[in-house]
């Protein structure tokens, strides 16, 4: 008869998180997981079959939150469209030198940049991530088009994918040095596209 399992598989998914997203996927090593989880190698491979499971998983678990967070700010009715676009790159530019000044930026670009190129199930969930963000902010833009907060002669989707770049282009200039007043600049500057 098997024995229960005496953890909670949600906390050792976000440790494993924390884990990936503060050293990326190839410098994570399975010590690292056990360390960061409190499990041992057999209950890490009980449980999630493989170091690539479990990174799948930590990486939904951050998806999830993110999007969230992103629905949270966008449904902000008592802010115009270009508010809640010019908060979400506010947020961006907070959360590189505010909450993580530690450099390791966001989880989904990191990803994105190390290995998606050649893992094709990561990079299956990394564009269906980006389809939900791209719908959510095109869903904006159009509510500001309506409302004449932003252009009704631009391209809504065009709009999406490039506030999208400006996510992850503000992600790596944070990582790259540069510093917070340039990048406010440049959150202004997206938004004079719209």
């Amino acid at each position: 008869m098997a024995r229960p399992r005496k953890f909670d598989e949600g906390r050792a998914v976000d440790a494993a998180m924390e884990a990936f997203w503060a050293a990326g996927y190839e410098a994570t090593s399975t010590q690292d997981l056990c360390e960061a989880t409190g499990l041992g190698r057999s209950s890490i491979y009980n449980t999630f079959k493989s170091k690539h499971d479990l990174f799948e998983r930590a990486l939904s678990r951050y998806m999830e939150r993110k999007n969230a967070e992103l629905a949270e700010l966008l449904d902000d009715g008592a802010r115009t469209a270009r508010q809640r676009l010019r908060a979400l790159l506010q947020r961006i530019i907070d959360e590189e030198f505010t909450h993580h000044p530690d450099g390791r930026g966001c989880l989904v670009v990191n990803a994105a940049v190390e290995i998606s190129a050649h893992d094709p199930s990561v990079a299956t969930a990394l564009e269906r991530d980006y389809g939900v963000r791209l719908e959510a902010i095109r869903a904006v833009i159009e509510s500001g088009q309506r409302d004449g907060d932003i252009a009704p002669d631009k391209d809504a989707r065009t709009l999406a994918h490039l506030l999208i770049a400006a996510v992850g282009g503000l992600r790596v200039s944070a990582r790259a040095g540069v510093d917070r007043p340039a990048l406010e600049r440049v959150a202004d500057a997206t938004l004079t596209a719209f």
